[in-house]
């Protein structure tokens, strides 16, 4: 008795261990070792014999579903983990708000006209950008400023280049490299992944973010502020990339789905927690200081960011060491899901034999074949094209709009936008559930009301009210836009594979999204605008807020393609998704 209840008292699964690694090897090293067949039995409750023994040909349940199950504790820690990768996205994407603010002419920075000749023979533009100097018999010459005096406390971006007269444009350029570096990074994680696993791109993707990061803060030239902010989106597609490969992964069902369409909710929360960071940095340099340190908490917990186990037994060289790598990973999620008796002895030559099958599959289809289908399936495409790449311009374009309600308004502003795309994920996650048929058509009229509503700003630019009145309605005005943006843009992401068959997903996702990517360069540039007219901006975007609506009704489910709440697999993963 005394045995026994020592022996009881040992085992404590819900206690705190230092590490899980002397229980799983030692489970691991009884199941492959131990020659008694009675020890190895499974009892009936743990296991049922319908599960156990699925199809040689089923991909839908194989044994690594059977034992990470479609969700539990260890998938919940690593979709956090995951999942923060999509915070310091959102800051190197927004942070040019706060880095380059508008500043006020004669307020805060005068034209120095020492350069041109004595101030008594200068004449300054009311902007201070332009000067006019008297050479007496000479005559006037206009010359454009390009030394200033700075009185604000603020050290931004635009007054170490010296283009205060020029913000607009800088801002625009700057973030059109951005955006190229997002375009690129997600082809080439894409192409990446067929050699390199993505825990080893995650990796790469984290520690060149935070060099870039370092650097950002330090330099003062030019092109390689634009150079570095391309390499920074780089490393960030590199993480959201294969972020979205790992947990479509180790996730199954109505969860996978789940978390797809709450993936942008922490990018949503990145917006929310800038002004934060960035509202008291005295210069621009502080803020890209904040943004490296926040860097390394990922860093901290790489040693619990999981890895692809399928990825892992497909594409692994050597048989041995991808089943060695597999179980490793089932291990860990099976001790903190409580599975751990689901490991048979078994487990080797059962992922012998699934990796025989993944490796025999056809290849996924080409680009092409995308195109052979009928009127109606070729229709569809063309709308989720059409669809996406709107939605990535106005997100984008929405996003640098807040500049144009004032500096004074721009952290406000910018936790409104945060909400409303926040707001749209979980609208993008009922519809989903609980509008299952419907889904597209509810996202694609919600999208065409509030562009509608959106547009006529246009008329209220003119009308006479109180300035807190008219920054109300604009921010509303932009807000709404946001939202329908958001939530179309999540379901269309998370749910591309309802509209092709199975073998064609793959090519579906990096073609619609490489098209967006491509449009999506134009978005900083519209925002050019807003300096004929601030309404002109806002109404423009709201335009594509409808033509994007309209091509989302267009969209429908097949009926014989329809699965229940998402697949427990995915043929092939969806390798590209927004950032």
């Amino acid at each position: 008795m005394k045995k026994e209840a020592h022996g009881f008292q040992g085992w404590q699964p819900n206690a705190r261990r230092h590490s899980p690694t002397p229980l799983g090897l030692g489970h691991l090293s009884h199941i492959f070792t131990c020659t008694d067949p009675e020890a190895n039995e499974q009892p009936p409750a743990a296991s049922s014999p319908k599960v156990m023994k699925a199809p040689a040909n089923s991909d839908e349940d194989d044994v690594i579903n059977q034992i990470m199950g479609d969700f539990g504790p260890w998938q919940l820690r690593s979709l956090l983990i995951l999942f923060l990768c999509k915070i310091p996205a959102a800051w190197f994407m927004a942070c040019i708000l706060f880095t380059a603010p508008d500043l006020y002419p004669e307020e805060e920075y005068t034209c120095d006209t020492s350069s041109f000749a004595p101030a008594d023979n200068c004449t300054v533009s009311l902007d201070q950008c332009y000067v006019m100097v008297n050479y007496g018999d000479a005559g006037y010459a206009m010359r454009q400023c390009r030394r200033f005096l700075y009185t604000t406390g603020f050290h931004s971006l635009t007054m170490e280049f010296d283009l205060v007269c020029l913000c607009d444009f800088f801002v625009a350029w700057s973030q059109y490299w951005h955006l190229f570096g997002l375009l690129i990074g997600g082809v080439a994680a894409t192409k990446l992944m067929r050699v390199l696993s993505p825990r080893q791109i995650y990796s790469a993707g984290i520690w060149c973010l935070l060099m870039c990061s370092l650097l950002m803060g330090l330099v003062k030239d030019f092109s390689l502020h634009c150079g570095l902010r391309c390499l920074a989106a780089i490393s960030c597609c590199f993480m959201i990339t294969s972020g979205h490969s790992i947990f479509s992964d180790i996730t199954a069902g109505k969860h996978r789905l789940g978390a797809l369409l709450l993936y942008d909710c922490f990018w949503a929360l990145g917006l929310i927690l800038l002004p934060g960071l960035a509202s008291g940095a005295p210069s621009w340099q502080h803020i890209y200081l904040g943004v490296t340190l926040s860097l390394l908490v990922i860093v901290f917990l790489l040693p619990w960011t999981p890895d692809s186990p399928r990825w892992q037994l497909q594409h692994a060289k050597d048989t041995q060491l991808a089943v060695e790598r597999t179980v490793a990973i089932l291990l860990e999620a099976a001790r903190m899901n409580g599975g751990i008796l689901k490991v048979s002895k078994e487990l080797p030559h059962q992922l012998g034999q699934l990796r025989e099958r993944m490796q025999e599959q056809t290849p996924p289809a080409q680009w092409m074949e995308l195109w052979m289908g009928d009127r109606r399936s070729t229709f569809r495409l063309v709308a989720v094209h059409m669809a996406l790449a709107t939605f990535m311009v106005v997100n984008t374009g929405l996003l640098l709009h807040v500049r144009s309600f004032g500096r004074e308004h721009l952290v406000s502003n910018t936790l409104a936008m945060g909400l409303a795309e926040m707001l749209g994920c979980l609208l993008a996650l009922h519809l989903t559930f609980n509008r299952h048929d419907q889904k597209w058509q509810w996202a694609g009229a919600f999208a065409i009301v509030v562009g509608s509503i959106g547009s006529i700003c246009w008329f209220l630019a003119e009308a006479d009210m109180p300035e807190v009145y008219g920054l109300t309605l604009g921010l509303l005005m932009a807000s709404l836009p946001q939202a329908a943006v958001s939530c179309a843009q999540s379901m269309i992401l998370a749910c591309l594979s309802d509209l092709v068959p199975s073998e064609q997903r793959s090519s579906l996702s990096f073609s619609a999204v490489t098209w967006a990517r491509v449009w999506q360069l134009s978005a900083s540039f519209l925002t050019l605008l807003r300096q004929v007219s601030p309404a002109l901006s806002l109404s423009a975007f709201c335009l594509l807020v409808i033509l994007g609506g309209l091509c989302t009704c267009c969209l429908a489910t097949p009926v014989g393609d329809r699965e229940p709440e998402g697949g427990a697999l995915p043929k092939k993963q969806q390798l590209i998704t927004y950032t």
